[in-house]
């Protein structure tokens, strides 16, 4: 096939989101460069810059085409359930794009249109009595369980992909059962143990001990 001649193809946002969208998805963020991107699209790197400014300004705009599309579920009114289904809306739309989980964490970029989800758990929270500077404290905390959960489980899954046996379990399938009892107990168990999905047991104790402890965090008798 003869090389291409004449001026690159027409491009518009659309083309360059979902490019950069697959790219992340098969290769990961630390791949996605102007340059990647610009052979991904068929054109040249200076022709992206008529549409994006550089990598960060991209990853805003995948922020925001990802929050804008997912859908806002309703909420029980009571509190401290509002504040658990919202976290677990968050959990359940980040669980799939881990990528997302790492950007966020950064702690600069985000997304205007996912600015619901806090918005969700700090009302809830104030509402059930936790000052504002408090409920904000709460929202941090369930995001970090809420990040850290999903970053961990993406890690395992991807090392239980690769096969073959890994170092926990050769470990655990020969602990020393004086030395460590309960662990050489369920030794051979242990990765079916701890890939069972606990995010929602886990989620509802830290909302109830960050509301239950409200009046002393808060400083009131």
């Amino acid at each position: 096939m003869p090389a291409r001649t004449g001026r690159p193809p027409k491009i518009s946002r659309a083309d360059i989101v979902s490019a950069a969208h697959r790219i992340i998805e098969a290769e990961g963020t630390e791949s996605l460069t102007m340059r990647r991107l610009a052979r991904e699209v068929g054109t040249t790197p200076m022709a992206l810059y008529h549409h994006v400014h550089d990598k960060e300004e991209l990853l805003l705009l995948l922020l925001d085409d990802y929050a804008a599309a997912t859908p806002r579920p309703e909420f029980p009114d009571e509190p401290a359930e509002r504040m658990a289904a919202a976290a677990v809306a968050l959990h359940d739309a980040l669980a799939g794009r881990p990528w997302v989980v790492d950007v966020l964490r950064a702690d600069d970029l985000l997304s205007v249109h996912a600015l619901w989800y806090p918005e969700t758990i700090i009302d809830a929270a104030v509402r059930a009595g936790l000052t504002l500077e408090r409920a904000v404290d709460a929202y941090r905390i369930i995001w970090h369980y809420t990040a850290g959960e999903i970053t961990a489980r993406a890690a395992a899954r991807r090392r239980r992909e690769e096969g073959g046996p890994t170092y926990r379990r050769r470990v655990f399938a020969d602990l020393d059962a004086e030395a460590l009892p309960r662990l050489a107990a369920v030794g051979d168990r242990w990765e079916e143990l701890t890939a069972r999905d606990t995010y929602g047991e886990g989620l509802r104790a830290l909302v109830a001990g960050l509301l239950t402890n409200r009046f002393a965090t808060d400083g009131r008798s």
